[in-house]
């Protein structure tokens, strides 16, 4: 991820201690820093990490009202005129601050720190791609269990189907036929069938991903600390005392717009009335978005800022397991084995050589358990895709049998009446 993307940026004033004054400028957030930028000379008079950071407070003086004051090591830097408002740029500075806090090894998967190891990023990228493949199996399972619920449901309208044919051949027989009177029979069993409750799939759904958020309904000053949760069905939004704001169910979903890597946007559209909208911002958002690609597909829309985060605008789903497989083999190669014709590729040159050899045995055998664990992964998500084919093609097949049936019996009671 590049780390001097612009997550946000708020017009403010910055009191410059050396002169005495207050400078009217842009306070920016990227994933790793703060930035200010006068407007008048565009100079760069703030810049540092957010990991240098001991304390974000909101405060006020009888000179400087409704401030915010961020202590990066032993200097204090005064904000203040912050639109839309103080509470907003507190809110959004103080979730990425303690997300880069929080962020453990696997936030290499998002940016690897500076001086990080190569091995060490290495297996921040694989434990971060071990994650969202995790994320994906579970989606296509659930996708799975939709689609044998289907399955059941249009083996039920079949069976339905001949009955009604019994049916219609009792009313089209002739008065005086003796059999006409068995036709109305139907095995009892079938009745205890039908009244047999089906499993309800929400009451053992798990949760694929939560992740803190920043969630803003109507307007900007709205924002507020919550959770996004993605559930196979949906996903929830909530508050930061995890109290419901909106449940999305995945037909409801009209659109969701990746504005930037951090930052996307979910819409239901309604006729007559506003649409139902709601945008979040999360330091951990990268994580979530290739999940939502495969469980929404063609309604996630990369904007322009965040295209390049999209792969092209690729669906996950294809190839899904051999690419996956296929890319971590080839990485593995190239750092155990950067001699071998395997790990080499022509036009790499000798300094990327030898950075790759910079990786110890001890992070090389840990990048090998994470490849295996990769593999099983790939193969699982692979077999299931397959599965889910041959379902869609028995879901297509039984739709136009019922469809040729229903036409048939539309006929014949056209004939009685």
């Amino acid at each position: 991820m590049n780390e001097d993307i612009r997550i946000h940026s708020w017009p403010c004033s910055y009191y410059l201690d050396s002169g005495k004054q207050w400078i009217s400028g842009k306070l920016s957030l990227t994933p790793v820093g703060i930035k200010f930028t006068a407007d008048k000379t565009g100079e760069l008079l703030v810049d540092f990490q957010l990991s240098g950071i001991s304390e974000i407070k909101k405060e006020s003086s009888h000179l400087i009202f409704s401030s915010l004051t961020i202590l990066e090591k032993d200097t204090k830097h005064w904000f203040s005129s912050l639109h839309p408002s103080r509470n907003v740029v507190f809110n959004v500075l103080e979730h990425f601050w303690r997300e880069q806090l929080l962020s453990g090894p696997g936030a290499g998967a998002r940016g690897a720190a500076p001086g990080a190891s190569k091995g060490r990023e290495l297996t921040g990228m694989l434990a971060g791609s071990q994650k969202r493949l995790e994320d994906t199996a579970k989606v296509l399972h659930f996708q799975g269990e939709q689609f044998d619920n289907i399955l059941r449901g249009l083996h039920k309208i079949e069976g339905d189907m001949d009955v009604a044919d019994r049916l219609l051949t009792e009313l089209e027989s002739p008065s005086w036929w003796p059999f006409s009177g068995k036709l109305w029979k139907t095995p009892p069993e079938s009745k205890a069938k039908e009244a047999a409750p089906a499993p309800d799939a929400e009451s053992r759904e798990g949760i694929l991903v939560r992740i803190p958020a920043i969630v803003t309904h109507r307007t900007d000053s709205d924002s507020r600390p919550g959770k996004l949760t993605l559930l196979p069905s949906g996903l929830e939004i909530s508050d930061c005392n995890s109290q419901l704001l909106h449940r999305f169910e995945s037909k409801d979903v009209d659109d969701i717009r990746v504005h930037t890597p951090y930052e996307i946007s979910v819409r239901q559209r309604f006729i007559g009335k506003p649409d139902n909208s709601y945008r979040i911002l999360a330091a951990r958002m990268p994580e979530v978005i290739p999940v939502l690609e495969v469980q929404f597909g063609g309604k996630v829309q990369f904007l322009e800022d965040a295209l390049g985060f999209g792969g092209a605008g690729k669906s996950p789903q294809l190839d899904l397991g051999s690419s996956v497989w296929q890319a971590a083999t080839g990485l593995l190669g190239g750092v155990v084995q950067p001699g071998s014709p395997s790990g080499s590729r022509e036009g790499m040159d000798k300094e990327q050589l030898q950075e790759h050899e910079k990786v110890s045995q001890e992070e090389a055998k840990e990048l090998r358990q994470i490849l295996k664990k990769l593999k099983g992964l790939a193969l699982e998500t692979e077999a299931e895709l397959e599965r889910q084919d041959e379902a869609l093609d028995s879901i297509g097949s039984s739709v136009d049998r019922a469809t040729l049936t229903i036409d048939k019996q539309n006929r014949r009671i056209k004939r009685l009446t």
